[in-house]
């Protein structure tokens, strides 16, 4: 029997210690990952950007000897299905995205990840998903735009930067659910570190074409460092092993801590306001959270976990 295209977590109760320690880490490296970009691409390339991420969460994954696992021949598509999908296409496309588009603009469309996860895991298993994920799923949307509907008036959006973000969304979540069953047979780090490996190859060309058109200041070379080893290697693995444990719609929603991290640095560091409908959008957003985060465990779901173990 092949792998199958996606599972279920092999967690499906209620988030633990562990998954929200997972949920958390993952919301504030990426809460920051757009900033990086947008710091990486003032003197950088974006094609080099891209190669650079792929490449440093690669290196600093392959410091670690079990992401060192051998991949079996038949689960080689797949590793080239997460790279081009979860890696280097969403890489390349929000790296020139952010040429043309405020990271506030990004970060809402990248929100409709969780949305789209779950449609593509509904048919993939053929089953609805959980009334307590669903409306989970759903208000942390609603709470995500409340939340950054101050921030995207007046903000800059180009038609082509909006298209190439949303593209690299529908890959998220089409990745998200290939990563399940990866995960649950090799373990995070492993799928992570040859995905990241594979897309490495694949953006090199991209990156020699644009280096003569980059200038290398130390600010935008460490933002490439912070967002290649953290924001891709580190965040990479332990999404996948948030995937793996709780499956790919309930792991998705960490996408919506993104603009909660992103407020908290606005205020933080740059003594940004918050509209109170941000606020009010902060609490439906976590509200929604919690709500995907309960038990899915129906009679199919405890079944099928049963049987693998």
């Amino acid at each position: 029997m092949g792998t199958p295209l996606t599972n279920i977590g092999s967690r499906p109760a209620a988030y633990g210690a562990t998954e929200w320690g997972l949920v958390v880490a993952l919301g504030l490296i990426w809460g920051s990952a757009f900033l990086w970009i947008a710091l990486g691409v003032e003197s950088i390339n974006p094609g080099v950007v891209a190669f650079g991420r792929v490449a440093l969460g690669a290196a600093a994954l392959a410091t670690f000897s079990r992401a060192r696992r051998r991949i079996e021949r038949q689960d080689w598509p797949r590793i080239a299905a997460v790279a081009v999908l979860g890696n280097a296409g969403p890489a390349l496309l929000f790296a020139h995205a952010e040429t043309g588009l405020d990271s506030a603009v990004a970060g809402m469309i990248t929100s409709g990840t969780p949305i789209i996860t779950l449609v593509v895991a509904s048919v993939m298993l053929r089953k609805l998903p959980g009334r307590a994920q669903a409306i989970g799923i759903g208000l942390g949307f609603i709470g995500i735009v409340l939340m950054m509907s101050p921030s995207l008036v007046g903000a800059h959006a180009k038609p082509l930067g909006v298209l190439l973000v949303f593209t690299g969304t529908i890959g998220y979540a089409l990745n998200s659910n290939l990563i399940v069953p990866l995960q649950q047979k090799y373990g995070g780090p492993a799928v992570i570190l040859w995905a990241l490996i594979v897309s490495s190859v694949l953006l090199s060309p991209l990156a020699l074409i644009g280096v003569g058109d980059s200038e290398f200041t130390v600010k935008a070379v460490v933002a490439v460092l912070i967002l290649g080893v953290v924001g891709t290697g580190v965040a990479r693995a332990l999404s996948a092993t948030l995937a793996g444990r709780v499956g790919a719609p309930r792991m998705s929603t960490t996408t919506y801590l993104i603009p909660i991290v992103a407020v908290i640095l606005g205020v933080v560091f740059h003594n940004e306001v918050v509209a109170p409908v941000a606020i009010v959008g902060i609490a439906v957003v976590l509200a929604g959270a919690y709500s995907a985060s309960r038990s899915v465990s129906t009679p199919d779901a405890v079944e099928e976990v049963a049987s693998r173990g």
